[in-house]
């Protein structure tokens, strides 16, 4: 018989097949989890690289970019010209594109071609009553419409047109490049401003700028919001429990908003005591600005012109673009000036016809052109504090901000309008949204940790849902009833996510979602507002979902909704969801089961009642009741079930996917009734154990009934979107567009190399022969090297400038090479004789030196000796090499004429240094780390005296009196010490999280000694 055919044999080698397969199974493991490590390290590298987020307060006439990178906390970013705000002005030509500063000087020069105020047209179609008002403004653009969506875009000329949304993408990419400049670093996260009074077309239109731009958007902030946070982390420490209300009055170029915000601190699960934020009540005006003063004034400013030149026969400045360009630009500048004088002067050179124009305009004058402007103030403080449901005795400061409020007329009327005694300026009116996104923006960003702020922002339009149904007034007779459901009501918080459940269908219906009641808003507004109808929404395979699960009872047609931190709402999935109940018979579990069971108890597992087949069922939702406009009968709350989640609290980060919220009655009627089975169900045993304690407890599990669980299926439903107010792009023309602007960014870069190309091969001519003439370059060259080059230098600069222009990049940066390598000697004689004396003189002084340190350590006796004689040797011989390396070379030198290339060259002195000073190095370090020798003992058994340097190790410790030699004093615990933040600090930023958690270790702190060691 062989071994194997004994049963113990096979049961060892069994064995040992299997302890080979694990080993090789955790080789694998351990293989597999260095390379994810690798992976995350490659991927924390990379990541290290683009850290910085930045923030775009996005105004009508200029725009502010902030950014947020390791070492910089929320700082301004300079543009080209060093200026802290930039044009949003877009010059766009055949073949260059032109921003900021630049783009607005060349309105003058080429007015149609430069594009301003575009984003009054962004989710505008034909018929919007701003788009005519962008007419009248700006006669000079031409405007087309798409048929597709009766969008307009610009009409440059026959081969350029550009839509809002492509020239709003090319504005923000530029401000990218300004914040990757700065940052020295690339940059794709951002958080950018919209005013507070942009309705859904408008945001989805900014999103889709963003895209082309290659941004990925964080969140779309209201400027508002923006700056009420601002606000608040600079007053962090003026925060606490009593609520505090304060109004913000924002009146910039284009619009005003007026907004109520409520600060205190409150409670949050993650951070405890932290503050929040609460926006109460927002009014607006959309064209309330510094843009219509501005008009006001160029209108003026034109008919005086007119008069000036009356008697002439002349046409009239209005027909002149150019003019009209000019005169824009002087009311600017005018209106600034006569906030801080009673009068000015208005002078433009050569406005028309080479004619020159001057005229006084005093501050009345002024005042009186934008009366009905002023009467028109106070309308968003009203209609804010009606939205607040305040009055203005709860309102504790009035801040003022924006650039027209700094008109002194807007002030007076706006303090007399809140009756406080003076308005505060205590915040910077133009950069406070910038700062306030910039923080939202290092708040959702993943790489810093900033101090938690609470931001509950509000819904300015109210959106609901609208559906009709068939229902059975009488036997026999139907009729179909119109149902309206609030899903989102007017100043309430967001994002938040709700669910709406539909328990009367049975098979494929449609339902709309529009806005709300928009009575506050005037009949103007309402025009242009735009479609108040949002989407129509189809359902199909409502009734497939029936016929698949037929036992089982329906709990309706959930459709999820989401209004995000961008204030954009869409609709994630509809789901039909259906439930019934299981019972687990004890036959069905296994011995396996049980042990399973049993080993999860002990760890805090087990299962519930109520088993969720996918993660859609994690979301709790709470009954809403009928809006006042549609109360329905006592039995329609029967028939149609509204379910939402619970607003999430901090707003500050992203929610997440799966939000969670307070249960439903429904839900825990339900789970009442569940526990109430459970609890009965445990009576009998509890009774059991009470009145008969003899009884085994296996036989009682036994007689125990398991109760019925709840099994729920979820089932998709096809979903398809009409949109009503604004139809989006298509992915073919999203991607059209985001191609043409790449096209235009390639194009661009490619420009400005070939211009940088050119102005170098240009300035490496005209220096070189200044060059020519300078003594240091004629004592190092011939005559006729210096010819040679000079006559060569003329021709490159006459082909430069004859055929320069038609030149591509390679070849200048080519013409460019060729005239550095004919100059490459010349200057290399040159830079050689300017780095001899100081390298000479260092090479000196080394010597010397180190003649010095050899001679000090031949000096120190035999017994104190720590350098050998080898180590000695080899120094005293690198330094007698290098002194004849130095005298022979030079004499070398001296023989040669300078216009040859020189022996002597500063790198071989450089190398020469670096050998010594690598010997010298060496015998140092030896010297600071030997340790002294002992000294031995005379022959009376005294110990020699230590040298007066001896180190403390041979010290003699005197003790306190009363404690001996041998007692060690009892050592201090040790005290961890952590460095709390400053307040005033309102950004702390630690790079990654994963480095910020690390935990810093003292230096230098030496090991507490227990009193029983040695």
């Amino acid at each position: 018989m062989g071994r194997d055919s004994f049963p113990g044999v096979r049961a060892v080698a069994f064995f040992r097949g299997t302890m080979a397969a694990t080993v090789r199974r955790q080789r694998l493991r351990r293989l597999a989890c260095w390379a994810l490590m690798a992976v995350l390290l490659a991927d924390l590298l990379a990541l290290s690289d683009t850290l910085a987020v930045m923030s775009v307060d996005l105004g009508s006439e200029s725009m502010k970019v902030a950014i947020v990178k390791p070492g910089v906390p929320m700082e301004i970013v300079l543009n080209k010209e060093s200026r802290r705000k930039t044009p949003v002005t877009v010059t766009l030509k055949e073949n260059e594109r032109l921003f900021g500063d630049s783009a607005a000087s060349m309105a003058i020069k080429n007015p149609k071609a430069t594009l301003r105020y575009f984003q009054q047209l962004l989710g505008k179609q034909e018929d919007n009553p701003h788009v005519a008002l962008y007419r009248v403004r700006f006669p000079e653009h031409e405007l087309g419409f798409d048929p597709q969506r009766q969008t307009a875009y610009f009409q440059i000329s026959q081969q350029l047109q550009f839509s809002p949304e492509e020239v709003l993408g090319m504005v923000l990419n530029y401000s990218r490049s300004l914040a990757e400049d700065f940052a020295e670093q690339p940059i794709k996260d951002a958080v950018i401003t919209v005013p507070a009074f942009f309705n859904q077309a408008e945001r989805r239109a900014v999103l889709q700028a963003a895209h082309m731009a290659g941004l990925k958007v964080l969140q779309l902030i209201n400027d508002n919001t923006a700056t009420a946070l601002s606000y608040g982390v600079f007053h962090r420490k003026d925060i606490n429990t009593t609520a505090q209300n304060i109004m913000f009055y924002d009146m910039g170029s284009g619009s005003t908003v007026c907004t109520v915000v409520t600060y205190q601190t409150v409670k949050t699960k993650e951070a405890g005591m932290q503050p929040q934020l609460q926006i109460r009540g927002v009014g607006f005006d959309r064209t309330l600005g510094g843009l219509e003063m501005e008009l006001r004034l160029r209108e003026h400013l034109a008919g005086l012109f007119n008069e000036q030149r009356k008697g002439q026969r002349a046409k009239d400045v209005r027909e002149n673009p150019r003019a009209m360009a000019k005169l824009l630009r002087e009311a600017n500048r005018l209106k600034t000036v006569l906030s801080a004088n009673v009068d000015h002067m208005a002078q433009i050179e050569g406005l028309m016809d080479d004619v020159d124009f001057k005229a006084k305009v005093t501050r009345v004058e002024f005042e009186e052109l934008c009366t009905d402007l002023f009467e028109r103030v106070p309308g968003p403080v009203q209609q804010a504090l009606q939205s607040a449901e305040m009055n203005l005795d709860e309102i504790e400061q009035v801040i003022l901000v924006g650039g027209a409020t700094r008109v002194p007329r807007v002030q007076e009327v706006l303090l007399k309008t809140v009756g406080k005694e003076e308005l505060g300026k205590n915040i910077n009116a133009d950069e406070a949204a910038a700062m306030g996104a910039v923080y939202q923006a290092a708040a959702l960003s993943k790489a810093f940790k900033v101090k938690p702020f609470v931001v509950r922002d509000a819904v300015i339009y109210p959106i609901l849902v609208e559906f009709t149904r068939e229902v059975e007034e009488e036997p026999g007779f139907h009729s179909l009833k119109h149902n309206k459901r609030v899903l989102f009501s007017r100043m309430g918080p967001y994002p938040q996510r709700k669910v709406i459940t539909f328990n009367r269908y049975s098979h494929d219906f449609n339902f709309h979602i529009n806005y709300g009641d928009l009575g506050f808003l005037g009949p103007e507004d309402l025009r242009v507002f735009g479609s108040q109808n949002l989407t129509t929404v189809k359902l199909k395979g409502v009734s497939e979902s029936f016929k698949k699960y037929p036992d089982y009872e329906s709990k309706g047609i959930k459709a999820h909704f989401n209004l995000d931190e961008s204030g954009v709402l869409s609709l994630d999935r509809v789901e039909s969801v259906f439930e019934t109940l299981v019972e687990d018979s004890p036959e069905e579990e296994s011995t396996l089961t049980k042990l399973g069971n049993t080993i999860s108890s002990l760890f805090g597992g087990g299962t519930t009642s109520d088993t969720k087949e996918n993660g859609t069922d994690t979301v709790q939702e709470e009954e809403e009741s009928p809006t006042d406009g549609n109360k329905d009968e006592p039995g329609e709350q029967a028939e149609l079930k509204e379910e939402t989640e619970a607003p999430v609290d901090d707003t500050s980060q992203p929610p997440s996917p799966e939000p969670k919220g307070d249960a439903t009655p429904e839900r825990q009627k339900a789970t009442d009734k569940e526990n109430g089975e459970k609890s009965e169900a445990q009576k009998p045993s509890e009774k059991g154990e009470a009145g008969s304690e003899g009884i085994p407890p296996a036989l009682e599990e036994e007689k125990k009934q398991k109760p019925a669980r709840k099994q729920r299926m979820v089932e998709e439903i096809g979903v398809e979107l009409v949109v009503l107010d604004l139809p989006d792009l298509s992915e073919d023309e999203l991607a059209r567009s985001v191609q043409k602007l790449q096209e235009l960014t390639v194009r661009d870069l490619e420009k400005q190399e070939r211009e940088k190309a050119a102005n170098s091969l240009e300035a490496f001519i005209f220096e070189t022969q200044d060059k020519l003439y300078q003594p240091d370059y004629q004592e190092v060259s011939t005559e006729e090297q210096r010819e040679d080059i000079s006559g060569r230098l003329s021709a490159a600069s006459t082909w430069l400038e004859d055929e320069g222009f038609g030149a591509t990049t390679v070849m200048l940066k080519e013409k460019l090479a060729e005239l550095r390598k004919l100059c490459q000697a010349l200057f290399f004689r040159v830079e050689e004789r300017k780095k001899w004396p100081e390298r000479l003189s260092a090479l000196d002084n080394l010597l010397n030196h180190s003649s010095m340190f050899l001679k000090g350590a031949r000096l120190i006796p035999e017994m104190d000796q720590i350098f050998t004689e080898v180590e000695m040797t080899t120094l005293e011989k690198v330094i007698n090499e290098t002194w004849t390396w130095k005298n022979t070379t030079m004499a070398e030198q001296a023989k040669l004429p300078a216009t040859e290339k020189p022996v002597l060259l500063s790198k071989d002195i450089e190398a020469k240094m670096m050998a010594l000073d690598r010997e010298v190095q060496y015998l140092l370090n030896k010297a600071k780390f030997t340790k002294p020798r002992p000294r031995p003992k005379d022959k009376n058994g005294t110990r020699a005296e230590p040298p007066l340097n001896a180190s403390a190790h041979g010290e003699k410790v005197i003790h306190p009196s009363g404690q001996t030699e041998d007692a060690k004093p009892i050592s201090e615990p040790e005290k961890a010490t952590r460095s709390e933040p400053a307040d005033g600090e309102p950004l702390e930023l630690e790079g990654p999280k994963a480095e910020s958690e690390q935990k810093e270790q003292p230096t230098g702190q030496k090991r507490t000694l227990k009193n029983d060691e040695l």
